[in-house]
């Protein structure tokens, strides 16, 4: 019997699979290909730019660009309704989700790795966050410590959320003076989520926390933060089932804001960024359609993630982006991408969590999230 979007229970036909197969494989094409000018091009091109609101307009002037465009929206939203309509790979699928969630355990390792290694690299580098912001709050040298002090604590897993607490609060605190940190936003999202996730396995936190509770332990004895911890843990452990949301919400942002506010309205650093490296060369196209599909790719990935829709498969083309971009643009700072490499990666372990569209479609048969294995501190 057809269930919810007449899917056919679990039979479907050769022809659907390759009519599904193709517009899916298209797409992800189309998606890689606009990649190679994504990501943070303002890493790469310092120049001031200024607001071009009608940079979209011109472009669809063109009526290849306008064709290209058109047709490219119209290929993604016949991938979505046929993955919809025919659930392709659905064995496929199911073992690859419950394979994925194994490592649920793992997501407050992987977060502070994420954003471990950018604060390091950002101390020791020179800037503050990411590479076109100078510190604010502090003096330079001031700065440097205080990033490369937060980094190794997340690293280590030691004082956890303390560290990504402030880190976030110093973050917050810089972006009115220093606007320019808004293109690494993803620093909120995963700062929050470590907040609440705390330190996982392996971190020092659970160590000491296993030390702490053992009996006849001086250790735990003198420990001045063990009752504490406990007490942090029990308060934030029912928000741990929105982390998904808070990691795709904060992650969709960031694409949008990449893909809008640095590309389609401030197109001047991304076109640079094409002549630069000479990408005209690699695929035929003009600058300015270089510059719309990057633009207009990490827009689209973002509202996915916003919403919830088709989680999973948005952070792999995600994923796919920015590594062709890195291969591509030898020159990207790889550290200042860590960070939505690892929150991408999240997703592909959380999925879209609550308040999705995967779930309010049923689209996804994930349990209520959950991270186990680790003593938050």
């Amino acid at each position: 019997m057809a269930g919810r979007f007449g899917r056919p229970g679990t039979a479907m036909s050769s022809a659907g699979v390759r009519a599904t197969s193709r517009a899916l494989g298209a797409l992800a094409g189309i998606a890689l290909a606009s990649g190679v000018g994504s990501a943070h091009v303002e890493y790469l091109e310092d120049e001031e730019a200024g607001v071009d609101p009608w940079f979209v307009v011109e472009a669809l002037s063109d009526p290849f660009a306008a064709a290209l465009v058109g047709g490219s929206g119209l290929l993604v939203l016949g991938a979505a309704l046929a993955a919809l309509r025919f659930r392709p790979f659905e064995r496929d699928v199911a073992v690859f989700r419950s394979a994925i969630r194994e490592y649920a355990d793992l997501l407050p390792w992987l977060l502070r790795l994420g954003f471990g290694l950018p604060m390091v690299g950002a101390g020791f580098t020179g800037y503050y966050f990411n590479p076109i912001a100078t510190p604010v709050l502090v003096g330079d040298p001031i700065a440097r410590l205080l990033q490369i002090l937060v980094g190794f604590l997340l690293l280590f897993g030691l004082a956890t959320r303390a560290a990504a607490l402030f880190g976030l609060a110093v973050y917050l605190a810089s972006v009115p003076a220093r606007p320019g940190l808004l293109v690494s936003f993803e620093y909120v999202p995963g700062f929050l989520a470590i907040a609440v996730l705390g330190p996982g396995r392996p971190s020092a936190d659970q160590v000491l926390a296993r030390m702490a509770a053992a009996e006849g332990t001086v250790y735990g004895e003198i420990d001045p933060v063990q009752r504490l911890a406990v007490g942090t843990r029990r308060y934030l452990a029912p928000y741990e089932a929105i982390v998904p949301t808070v990691v795709r919400i904060g992650t969709g942002l960031t694409f949008v804001g990449l893909g809008v506010g640095e590309k389609l309205l401030r197109p001047e650093p991304a076109l640079a960024t094409v002549d630069r490296y000479d990408l005209t060369s690699v695929v035929p196209l003009a600058p300015e359609l270089w510059v719309l599909g990057a633009g207009l790719t990490e827009a689209a990935l973002g509202l996915a993630l916003l919403v919830g829709a088709f989680t999973r498969a948005s952070a792999l083309v995600a994923i796919g982006v920015f590594t062709l971009t890195l291969f591509a643009l030898p020159d990207d700072p790889v550290l200042a991408h860590i960070g939505l490499f690892s929150l991408a990666s999240a997703l592909l372990i959380t999925g879209g969590g609550p308040y999705s569209l995967d779930r309010y479609l049923g689209a996804t048969d994930d349990p209520e999230p959950t991270v186990r294995g680790h003593e938050p501190v």
